[in-house]
């Protein structure tokens, strides 16, 4: 039996000789944190890249969620998804924010539009969707009921590098959205995130409030935080996108095997590609209807792990579920139907861009 361990990600790292000579350049000029020149060169990268006008980096991928919400002076309530990672809903009660959550649509697990303007309160400020393993939200639909209501829209778009439809950037969309290059991410700094904003006005005032509020040398603008990123995992963040394009169409060929591999096992259902949309493939989620396939999703969750598959309920549990948050009146489980319901069926299948045909052959063995 091969011992070696799969799990759902890995991380994608740059050339250790290269970083190496990056390293040397930061040792060099003894500059290592606030705004440097790789910190400079990767903001204007990305940007390029992803096709927005404007990024700020940050040290991880929770805090531009908590800036964005200061930054709009967002208080009250925010419509958002209980399908989701926590940090979605902890930048919200860190703000001092009500979530009110609605159900998500079961064709892509993002929030439902359709249950968006029956949350609305006078309270309600904002939505908060998220781009549920970089499938894009319904952002036409949730823009028009925003300005119906007078509402802000920040997207969580931790998982959504690179997605785009019909050629253009999801993260476009909304006010702000805010992207997490942690290590589990397609695109990685090892740590980090960024904010994506249209407009250099904003992208300013988010740089003030990332750097204590630090206009110039002698003059605070704002109660800010410590929220920036160094000039190492800048450096690191360079030389990753020189690959992240490879490594995504490693990941789409995982894909591609997997739904042909998946397509007429009984119980075990994935989505496809949406049409006009470029994926970045972060994620495989299956979903397992135990009466159909035999077995139920923890049953099959736990045989992958004993034969060293390490793949991820995920979201599971709902958001909602969470002590901090079950008591909240729309945290009820009969309001989130389709997200119970997904919370309690879903696995997500390793799918990375180190994924050999023994790996992915392991993987089936236990499946089938």
């Amino acid at each position: 039996m091969d011992n070696k361990i799969i799990t759902v990600t890995s991380p994608l790292l740059p050339d250790l000789d290269e970083f190496h000579e990056l390293l040397q350049q930061i040792w060099d000029k003894k500059w290592i944190t606030n705004n440097g020149t790789f910190h400079q060169q990767l903001e204007k990268a990305l940007a390029e890249y992803l096709k927005v006008p404007y990024v700020s980096l940050f040290t991880n991928g929770t805090l531009p969620l908590i800036t964005a919400l200061q930054a709009l002076r967002i208080t009250g309530e925010v419509i958002t998804t209980p399908y989701s990672f926590v940090a979605t809903t902890h930048a919200l009660w860190w703000n001092g924010i009500k979530p009110v959550f609605v159900d998500i649509e079961p064709s892509t697990g993002n929030i439902d539009p359709n249950r968006i303007e029956a949350a609305i309160t006078p309270k309600t400020t904002a939505i908060m969707p998220v781009h549920v393993y970089g499938k894009p939200c319904n952002t036409n639909a949730i823009q028009e009921i925003a300005d119906k209501y007078g509402l802000k829209v920040i997207y969580d778009a931790a998982h959504a590098f690179g997605v785009e439809v019909n050629g253009e950037s999801i993260l476009n969309a909304g006010d702000m959205s805010t992207l997490s290059f942690h290590a589990t991410k397609v695109y990685n700094t090892i740590e980090g995130g960024a904010m994506v904003m249209h407009d250099e006005a904003t992208k300013k005032r988010i740089d003030y409030l990332k750097n204590f509020g630090f206009a110039d040398e002698t003059t605070v603008v704002a109660p800010g935080i410590n929220s920036k990123l160094d000039e190492i995992r800048a450096a690191y963040g360079l030389l990753n996108l020189k690959q992240i394009d490879s490594a995504i169409e490693a990941r789409h060929i995982v894909a591609i095997k997997y739904r042909q591999a998946l397509r007429n096992i009984e119980g075990i259902s994935f989505w496809d590609d949406m049409p006009g949309v470029k994926h970045n493939y972060s994620y495989f989620p299956i979903f397992v209807d135990a009466e159909k396939y035999g077995m139920t999703r923890d049953e099959l969750y736990f045989k992958l792990k004993e034969n060293g598959i390490y793949g991820r309920r995920y979201f599971y549990p709902l958001i909602s579920n969470f002590s901090t948050y079950h008591g909240l009146p729309s945290a009820a489980k009969e309001n989130l139907p389709v997200a119970t319901k997904m919370a309690e069926s879903v696995i997500c299948l390793p799918i990375h861009h180190a994924i050999i045909n023994k790996d992915f052959d392991r993987i089936m063995s236990c499946i089938f």
